[in-house]
């Protein structure tokens, strides 16, 4: 199988969906790959990298026999409009989809009549996402240090050291959803020294999350929704000076938790940081931002919400992708797609559209359809 990697187009997007160890591996198994000029040079990674590792080098994206052309396409973010027109019928496309987010986007891919297998819903048996998890640890990581930068006052912040010093004391943050980010971002937060409320709504999660804390020797406050009342949850939201929503839904719209009157509530200049804005975010006053302008302000709150936070930290976040895709457009490549999705329940869970059809229903729920039967079940 042809396997084509683009160079990502989207704002400070800077991670490649494979690397030279990758490529070598397809190309051992008899597979083509074609990789897009420049695609890993942001990174360190040079176009000899991938020549010396089997690679095909296009000049460009539109060129003859280019990444777009192949039937087995892998990227990193969701497609972008300026890709819409490059799609060719019957291929599939690989990457994070963010599909129940951007209605335009689902009805340029359905147009498109292609094939989406999106990272952040391929899900284990168990309930791993081996794809999502790597990037919502990284998004997790960054977080407190993102609310740090939305404090400072030259975002409109009230100027509040994360740490503190001396008789300061450090900020409070209140982390929303006890998952991969969310765990990570209490873990890192509390590392520094900050006063952390870890807040979820299911109880074995945080449970989870609050052991892995304490067993590192951090003291986070850990309550459940329900545990703390509207009444609680308003009062730790009141008392914070930075909220990090880490609450996701992969293929689904994130409900929305944190209200205006919320916001409204906190002190002028705290930092709300959004990390599942890839899904709607979970504030009424979510909109999504950019890595060239990640904040503004809104009741009062600076909102930072950037959806693919991991490009801050590229060479690292595309390392651990790179890592965690292999395997997957491994048995993509070597089985062909539809004997892939019917192998391998990971893979199926992932696919949301198929020929023009959603066949994912979580997203046809959204959508307000009729979820189209999977083929590849047939």
């Amino acid at each position: 199988m042809r396997v084509g990697i683009p160079r990502e187009i989207k704002d400070g997007e800077r991670r490649v969906a494979l690397l030279p160890d990758g490529v070598r591996a397809l190309a051992a198994a008899g597979h083509d790959v074609v990789v897009e000029r420049d695609a890993g040079t942001a990174i360190g990674v040079t176009d000899d990298d991938y020549r010396a590792a089997g690679a095909v080098i296009a000049s460009g994206p539109d060129a003859v026999g280019g990444p777009w052309s192949c039937p087995l396409v892998v990227k990193v973010k969701e497609l972008q409009p300026a890709e819409y027109g490059r799609l060719v019928a019957g291929t599939t496309v690989c990457g994070f989809a963010q599909l129940a987010r951007d209605p335009a986007l689902l009805d340029a891919v359905r147009a498109a009549r292609i094939g989406v297998v999106a990272f952040e819903t391929v899900r284990t048996p168990d309930g791993v996402a081996p794809l999502l998890a790597p990037m919502s640890r990284i998004a997790g990581r960054l977080a407190p240090f993102a609310g740090g930068l939305a404090l400072g006052t030259d975002r409109g912040g009230a100027g509040v050291l994360l740490t503190g010093v001396d008789a300061v004391p450090p900020a409070a943050v209140v982390v929303v959803g006890a998952g991969s980010a969310g765990t990570e971002a209490a873990r890192v937060a509390a590392s520094i020294g900050c006063r952390v409320t870890l807040v979820s709504r299911g109880a074995r999660r945080l449970a989870a999350a609050a052991a892995a804390l304490a067993a590192a020797g951090l003291r986070v406050r850990a309550d459940t929704l329900d545990a703390l009342g509207a009444d609680g949850f308003a009062a730790a939201l009141a008392d914070a000076d930075v909220i990090i929503g880490a609450v996701l839904e992969p293929g689904r719209l994130s409900p929305k938790l944190v209200t205006r009157a919320h916001l409204r509530s906190m002190r002028a200049g705290s930092a709300f940081v959004d990390v599942g804005i890839d899904q709607g975010g979970i504030a009424q006053t979510s909109r999504m931002t950019s890595l060239s302008a990640p904040t503004y302000v809104k009741e009062g709150v600076v909102h930072y919400a950037v959806p693919n936070m991991p490009s801050l930290v590229a060479r690292t976040a595309a390392f651990a992708l790179a890592a965690a895709a292999l395997p997957y457009v491994l048995r993509l490549a070597q089985q062909g797609v539809a004997k892939a999705l019917a192998s391998d329940a990971a893979l199926a869970a992932g696919t949301m559209v198929w020929d023009g059809a959603i066949v994912d229903p979580r997203l046809a729920a959204d959508r307000g359809e009729r979820c189209a039967a999977p083929p590849w079940r047939a």
